[in-house]
């Protein structure tokens, strides 16, 4: 277990190095002011502070429009694959899983593949873009019907092995749906991909405003059962020992790290290894205990998500790589690595 002292300095470097990739996020772009003068603009637009940064209307439209509300995605998004891997991890007590393991992920594609093809015609009357919307519908759909299948086999609710395995066939069916549609409208292919691999190139703050409520409830809640998580890393039979209700603390958690996953999913896309490597080095770096790798892993993840998504803006000289790219060509050998390396500590 990590001394006191040396998890304060980690809560104190993890929120440095947020606001240092918020700012980064801010400044880095193909248009708009040299980087230096971005902080200038940003502190020149709070109460009671007067700055001469010297920029047009222009570029603050640039920097607040088109960069903040990306960075704002990514760091919400980011932080929420972060947190629902740790809570993911830790009521299923197995280092390998992460927050799409009981499908969120294949939903949340079979909704957008919908959107994107079957209904693409009619989605102009949609007040508002029908594509987060329903990869949020479809991922919630996908982990409900999952916990039903798991629950219901043979009354073993408190079974997380039972779960898991569930979450593997509706997966493998909501994937092979996915597969025939897309097999029967060949055309729409590109685009369906491309939210496949994950975006945050056309984020705004409407996709801030829409996925906000759903992440900050799951954020307190996950907050709210970091104790119940630290006692469940004993067993669950343990765990009912000292009083706790093990089905009630899963069902809690699950519940909600896939709403918050579902939210960010459906504004996203689908971005990969954020909410499996990130806990991980959390864990390595501040120790087990949930009591801090739950906030240390929103701070680390939503910075890692805002970082991973400069070099798409600047790696094919204007045009955009997808962050899920990023995202794996990055978190990967990282991963390999830790597991080669640090692998006794990894399963902890």
């Amino acid at each position: 277990m990590k001394s006191t002292g040396s998890v304060t300095r980690w809560y104190v470097a993890a929120s440095a190095l947020l606001v240092v990739s918020v700012l980064l996020g801010a400044s880095i772009g193909a248009a708009g002011p040299s980087a230096w003068r971005v902080p200038l603009a940003l502190l020149d637009h709070l109460p009671f502070i007067s700055i001469d940064a010297g920029i047009s209307q222009i570029d603050w439209n640039i920097i607040w429009k088109i960069r903040m509300p990306r960075v704002m995605l990514g760091l919400l998004v980011g932080g929420m694959l972060s947190i629902g891997g740790a809570g993911y991890q830790g009521v299923f007590r197995n280092p390998l899983v992460d927050p799409y393991l009981l499908g969120a992920a294949a939903g949340a594609g079979l909704g957008a593949v919908i959107v994107l093809t079957v209904a693409r015609d009619s989605t102009s009357t949609w007040p508002v873009d029908p594509v987060p919307v329903m990869a949020f519908c479809g991922a919630m759909l996908t982990v409900f019907v999952t916990y039903v299948v798991g629950s219901g086999y043979h009354g073993s609710g408190r079974s997380g092995a039972t779960l898991v395995l569930a979450g593997v066939a509706v997966t493998a069916f909501v994937s092979a749906l996915q597969t025939y549609i897309l097999q029967r409208n060949a055309d729409a292919v590109r685009e369906v991909f491309a939210w496949i691999l994950g975006r945050l190139s056309s984020a705004t703050w409407s996709d801030v405003r829409l996925c906000l409520p759903y992440i900050a409830v799951s954020v307190v809640i996950l907050f709210a059962m970091r104790r119940h998580l630290d006692v469940l890393r004993v067993g669950d039979e343990e765990a009912s020992a000292l009083g706790m209700s093990v089905a009630r603390t899963r069902v809690i958690v699950v519940a909600a790290a896939t709403l918050g996953t579902a939210a960010a999913v459906g504004v996203s896309g689908l971005i990969g290894f954020v909410g499996l490597v990130v806990p991980h080095v959390v864990r390595l770096a501040a120790g087990p205990s949930y009591r801090h790798l739950i906030p240390l892993s929103f701070l680390a993840g939503a910075s890692f998500l805002i970082l991973a998504d400069i070099p798409g803006r600047t790696l094919q000289g204007g045009a955009e790589t997808p962050i899920g790219v990023v995202t794996a060509f990055l978190g990967a050998p990282f991963f390999i690595y830790l597991l080669r390396t640090r692998s006794g500590q990894v399963a902890q």
